[in-house]
């Protein structure tokens, strides 16, 4: 299993950062966003390829518990991934990231034509996340927040749905 979820989870890591780490300067951030929760999605789809083929190693059977490990630490070792592959693009090609992401935001919203208290709200939010940016911890728990709660969904989902025990193959004849 250790290396069944290894091979999985490094590949999958792989695949949630190609968005950012082929963004280029200019930073599309809706597209961004789609194309970064697309590629999640698609990466933890292995989650479902993985668990089968630990089902069809051992048997046929597989226990909720024992599919949800495997969804586990393949999603662990996707997120560390996608959080160390974002620092080392963050610190060394886009520093100016909260810069311009908070630009895009504020313009955004004058562009809705958005009450100025409603601008004025959004700015010092910004501003505050641009301080907080600061910190390599704080970008840490951020990006762990921007991909662990899904890929735990697709644990689970895969763990109940891939789940087999022996008792159902002892019965069915």
């Amino acid at each position: 299993m250790k290396k069944l979820v290894l091979i999985y989870g490094l590949i999958a890591g792989f695949i949630t950062s190609i968005g950012f780490l082929t963004m280029g300067d200019e930073m599309d951030f809706d597209k961004g966003m789609i194309y970064g929760f697309a590629s999640m999605i698609l990466a933890f789809s292995l989650i479902f390829v993985a668990t089968i083929q630990y089902r069809k190693q051992n048997g046929g059977t597989l226990t909720f518990r024992k599919a949800f490990l495997i969804g586990l630490y393949i999603s662990l070792i996707a997120s560390t991934v996608y959080v160390g592959l974002w620092l080392i693009t963050y610190y060394n090609f886009h520093p100016d990231f909260m810069e311009k992401y908070s630009a895009c935001v504020i313009d955004k919203l004058k562009a809705e034509g958005a009450a100025q208290a409603v601008i004025d709200a959004k700015t010092a939010e910004m501003e505050q996340m641009k301080v907080y940016y600061k910190n390599p911890l704080y970008i840490i728990l951020m990006t762990y927040s921007e991909i662990l709660p899904l890929s735990l969904v697709v644990s689970l989902i895969s763990a109940a749905v891939l789940k087999r025990n022996l008792k159902q193959f002892k019965y069915s004849a």
